[in-house]
């Protein structure tokens, strides 16, 4: 990049990163953002700018920018190349005398689970390793430190503009509708995460049909399963209440102490190599989080872990000590019976079945809504709807949703939180609780993006978690004012009065 003229177009925590690594790499850095305070803590050595100035030869892209969008166009009609920071992380490791591995994941749901996982038995294997992408430590930043192992998040934007990534193990969770108002159509969104299967090893969730289709479409030279049945020869799964492996029975590091080496080194004559009893990963019961979303998840984390070569003690051990992250089917307050659980993460219809499913049997209130991304929620309703109590109906396509109760779950209660109403979350736990009966659950689980009223999912998750305590605190306080009434009622009672 020495000498080179280059525009970050995006000024957020991935623009930043970039800029940095840039200046420090020789070249002359501009950054642009449509928020003039964004551009006043730039990188020592980095320029404001706006539009495309001349002389820029290279654009480093925020992911969320649309392939339709005029300076992308502009930067068409002129020539000029148009990047995100995965790729200009990309390029600049594959300069470097030992280029990083990079082991990817990706899917429309689990990705940052899996990626936790994944980082957390690779650190059990003594690596040096660290989790980065799209979950707030860009990958840019994880290069320029000079760590040997990536586990990298990459979302759908992400992929879309990397054109020349070909990680050492991809891995594709699952492809449900999401992002369509970005991508145009599943299919379009489809082929990004596809990106993920081009480089030595592929891996993908065999149970979802799209994710499978990518596999068997993936140039890669060695292509593995993971499903949450007995897995067959080639795949990951579970067997027993254990999870197997049948892909990389003989992944591990060498017996001398060596580092550990690609698995596909092992598996170039997979007919010798692989036996079908397979090798046990783990016990299917302690994996976090519970249910068949976590045991996916943990699987393609093992699977990507094995195909750099990692042992089944170190996967065992990086699953064991593996911590959930917040805002996933988290338990955040009981009142008057009632359990709320926080499922913020669930930011799109996929999600929200994972979590609605993984509630215990009973009923459930379900608070759902924000801004839907193109996907249809039809299907979700119906599925779920006789387990529903009643429904709370946030954000900007609420609308949409309560249509869909309408035509799925007519006799369900629905209540809708209208825009003019004052602190959303505060409103929507109350209707909650209202509706809720002693042993339900209320369940945020949006099945939408929050970003119409809350800076992102974690922002919703938390507002949710300070209205149930304050609705725990109400609870309370009205509890103790009765019994302050009853003791005072006792106190005037007349001597052999009835009790």
């Amino acid at each position: 990049m020495k000498g080179r003229t280059v525009l970050v177009a995006g000024a957020g925590v991935s623009g930043l990163a970039a800029a940095g690594v840039l200046v420090a790499e020789g070249a002359r850095v501009l950054v642009s953002d449509d928020r003039a305070e964004a551009l006043e803590s730039l990188p020592a050595g980095a320029e404001p700018a706006e539009g495309l100035p001349e002389g820029v030869d290279l654009v480093v892209t925020g992911p969320g920018r649309r392939p339709d969008h005029p300076l992308v166009a502009e930067a068409a009609a002129r020539g000029v190349e148009v990047i995100g920071e995965p790729e200009l992380a990309w390029r600049l490791g594959a300069a470097r005398p030992t280029p990083p591995a990079w082991l990817v994941v990706t899917g429309t749901n689990g990705k940052t689970t899996t990626t936790g996982m994944l980082a957390s038995i690779l650190t059990a294997a003594g690596l040096d390793a660290v989790a980065c992408g799209n979950i707030g430590y860009p990958v840019v930043s994880a290069v320029a430190a000079g760590h040997a192992v990536l586990a990298v998040e990459l979302s759908s934007f992400q992929l879309h503009w990397s054109p020349s990534i070909r990680p050492a193990a991809g891995l594709v969770l699952n492809i449900a509708e999401d992002h369509l108002d970005w991508h145009g159509s599943l299919e379009a969104y489809a082929r990004a995460k596809a990106r993920a299967l081009v480089g030595e090893v592929a891996i993908a969730g065999v149970d979802d049909e799209i994710a499978a289709r990518l596999l068997d479409e993936s140039p890669a030279r060695h292509t593995v399963g993971i499903t949450l049945g007995a897995p067959a020869r080639g795949q990951l799964g579970i067997e027993h209440g254990q999870l197997v492996d049948r892909a990389f029975p003989f992944a591990g590091p060498p017996e001398t102490g060596a580092s550990p080496t690609p698995a596909s080194r092992h598996i170039r004559e997979p007919e010798t190599h692989i036996h079908d009893d397979g090798t046990v990963l783990a016990e299917a019961a302690g994996i976090r989080p519970a249910g068949p979303p976590g045991l996916i998840d943990a699987l393609g984390a093992a699977a990507l872990a094995r195909a750099h070569g990692v042992g089944a003690e170190a996967v065992r051990a990086g699953l064991a000590e593996f911590t959930p992250g917040a805002h996933r089917s988290t338990p955040v307050g009981t009142v008057a019976g009632v359990t709320y659980v926080d499922d913020s993460k669930a930011t799109n219809p996929h999600a929200a079945d994972a979590a609605l499913a993984a509630q215990p049997a009973g009923r459930i209130v379900w608070i759902a809504g924000g801004l839907l991304k193109g996907a249809r929620i039809d299907d979700l309703v119906a599925r779920h709807a006789d387990r529903l109590r009643g429904v709370v109906v946030i954000g900007t396509e609420r609308v949409e949703i309560a249509d869909a109760l309408a035509r799925h779950a007519p006799e369900v209660p629905t209540s809708e939180v209208t825009e003019g109403d004052d602190e959303v979350m505060s409103s929507a736990v109350r209707r909650a609780a209202q509706l809720a009966r002693p042993g339900d659950v209320v369940l945020l689980a949006p099945a939408a993006a929050s970003m119409d009223q809350f800076r992102d999912y974690a922002h919703r998750g938390q507002a949710f978690a300070s209205a149930v305590h304050d609705l725990e605190a109400a609870h309370d306080l009205g509890a103790a004012h009765d019994l302050d009434a009853a003791r005072e009622l006792e106190a005037v009672r007349a001597p052999g009065e009835g009790r």
